[in-house]
């Protein structure tokens, strides 16, 4: 299929204002939306979505922009326990349509992860730059980039006077880095259509997959003693070393890890296999003290075919805890009588995966290959508010976007000297209005 009239004319009008397409990225990154956790004062989420809301409304959508009720999102699913959100709204701009075409969402979340440390950037990380073709800045490339080129092309199907025959939504919200708790937030405001693509910075592959995630602390218990004279064994009433005895943990872990990448049926072909890795380590009390005892934070990916019926992964941390303690039982005489104890934080999320059979998958194929961006298939290793979407509202929901996530070289995503190709923009403005003049229809 080829781009028709209608389409060249939207595709040219997008190149031709990619100043103004840049200068909205700039803007949005100029805003400092770093993620938060549970307690910290607001930053400048709400003066983002109120310049979001306004460009929207100015281009003739209806706008909920709304702070979502702590009390009523309480207990639900990646949504950390008394987290709040005032100062931090949400907003759902919906586009009407003109007949009975299918309903299509445009989602990006606002919040960026730290820009620590800042002295290692070449330029300030709120203060964008262009520089040899890339857009430089905190968020340009996850996923402020992405919220500008969906907005972007939003307003152009506006200002053409496009009129599509299903709604066309544009809804952005906070907290995807630190929770999910956002995504969640939309969806129990009411936020459902036909299909979802997230501007996630996919380099133009059609995500389809993604993993879930659990983390928790691993506690290794030892028995503290001065660390400068001899001690007796430990059945002597002698210290043990919590360090050395965590080594032995992590050694469980890299068993089961490896034991996970060879089982056939976690093999996928858009996700690599699950995943179990320590990522902090605290211990000790005293420099001339054996430790107490030793926490290992450990992250745990996995795939929907280890999910537990409600999408979670209760399976997966039963089988990790069977394996870690069984391994140091049978390594350890201290750990066979004193085992490492497990406790997993409240905000897991989900895997999620839809069939390549949904419409929404051909018609962003299509659509990205005609503006001149082949797009392949793919999933993402971590996890992105399309899972939400998808698992806990029913919406189909892909991840589609500029470059960032390279599957063949090096992520850019989270780095120092963040950056999103301006090329890189501009083709996914234009794959994205293609793709919702096919979804929705035309009047």
């Amino acid at each position: 299929m080829a781009l028709d009239a209608q389409e060249q004319l939207v595709c040219a009008e997008i190149d031709a204002r990619s100043d103004e397409l840049v200068a909205l990225a700039c803007a949005l990154i100029e805003l400092d939306t770093t993620a938060r956790t549970v307690g910290e004062v607001p930053r400048q989420e709400a003066e983002l979505q109120r310049l979001l809301a306004g460009r929207l409304e100015a281009a003739g959508a209806t706008i909920d922009l709304w702070e979502p009720d702590a009390e009523a999102l309480a207990g639900m699913p990646m949504v950390p326990p008394e987290l709040g959100f005032e100062g931090r709204p949400q907003l759902i701009a919906t586009f009407p349509g003109a007949g009975t075409g299918a309903s299509l969402i445009f989602n990006g979340h606002i919040d960026v992860v730290s820009a620590e440390p800042r002295e290692a950037w070449a330029s300030d990380p709120f203060a964008p730059q262009v520089r040899d073709g890339r857009l430089y800045g905190r968020g340009a490339c996850d996923m402020k980039g992405g919220v500008a080129a969906m907005v972007f092309a939003a307003e152009t199907l506006a200002r053409l006077g496009v009129r599509l025959r299903g709604e066309l939504i544009v809804a952005t919200n906070t907290d995807e880095e630190s929770s999910g708790a956002g995504g969640t937030a939309l969806v129990q405001r009411g936020l459902r259509a036909d299909a979802a693509i997230v501007t996630e910075p996919t380099s133009f592959r059609t995500w389809v997959a993604c993993r879930g995630s659990e983390y928790g602390v691993i506690t290794v218990p030892g028995r503290p003693g001065h660390a400068e004279i001899r001690q007796p064994g430990w059945r002597e009433g002698g210290a043990v070393n919590a360090i050395d005895e965590a080594a032995v943990v992590l050694e469980a872990i890299a068993a089961l890890r490896e034991q996970w990448a060879v089982r056939p049926q976690f093999a996928h072909p858009h996700l690599s296999p699950p995943s179990v890795i320590a990522t902090m380590a605290r211990a000790g009390e005293w420099p001339v003290t054996y430790p107490a005892s030793c926490e290992l934070t450990v992250a745990v990916m996995f795939l929907g075919a280890q999910a537990d019926a409600q999408g979670g992964g209760s399976l997966v941390r039963r089988e990790l805890q069977e394996h870690v303690l069984a391994f140091c039982a049978a390594q350890d005489d201290w750990l066979a009588e004193h085992p490492p104890s497990f406790q997993w934080w409240p905000n897991a999320v989900m895997p999620m995966e839809i069939s390549e059979h949904e419409p929404i998958v051909a018609t962003l194929h299509t659509a990205s290959s005609d503006i001149g961006r082949p797009s392949a298939l793919g999933g993402l290793d971590s996890w992105f508010d399309g899972a939400t979407l998808t698992q806990l509202a029913g919406i189909p929901s892909v991840g589609y976007g500029p470059p960032g996530f390279d599957p063949d070289g090096v992520s850019v995503a989270h780095v120092v000297d963040e950056y999103v190709p301006v090329d890189g923009l501009v083709s996914c403005a234009q794959g994205l209005a293609v793709a919702a003049m096919r979804f929705c229809g035309l009047a």
